[in-house]
């Protein structure tokens, strides 16, 4: 398994839930207090939503979805032969789930992509907790 992740700054957590509900045609995966994902499975798309008020309608961050460490430890070697720049967290806590992942750095905009698989649930959300109007501390 591979998917795309695109997480979304949103205003309104239950009216996004809704818009994105209808439009995917699937309720969430996960849903928390001001968090919810969705595993799209056609367009396969891992869609997260993390309410953030004054910063609705903008990408938190983006991120490609594997099945596990191995393909994380590959797409690092790959992506580091190609000479991109990455920052590696193993054993982390983000979005209330326990990952493998890094981050890909150096994109001509400044954006960062994650790569990650689910090690396991959790019921926190992470290093810290959303900060209004800078999106969260484990995904910013």
């Amino acid at each position: 398994m591979s998917r795309v992740q695109l997480a979304l700054n949103v205003d309104d957590l239950d009216a996004s839930i809704a818009f994105y509900s209808t439009l995917f045609g699937t309720e969430p995966a996960k849903r928390r207090p001001g968090y919810a994902n969705f595993a799209v499975a056609s367009p396969p798309l891992k869609l997260v939503l993390i309410e953030n008020p004054g910063n609705g309608g903008s990408i938190n961050h983006l991120g490609v979805e594997v099945a596990d460490t191995d393909t994380v430890d590959a797409e690092q070697t790959r992506l580091a032969e190609a000479g991109f720049a990455s920052v590696e967290e193993r054993g982390t806590t983000c979005c209330y789930a326990k990952q493998d992942k890094f981050w890909v750095e150096g994109a001509p905009n400044g954006e960062r992509w994650e790569i990650y698989t689910v090690l396991s649930d959790s019921e926190s959300f992470g290093k810290a907790a959303v900060v209004e109007g800078e999106g969260s501390a484990c995904c910013a």
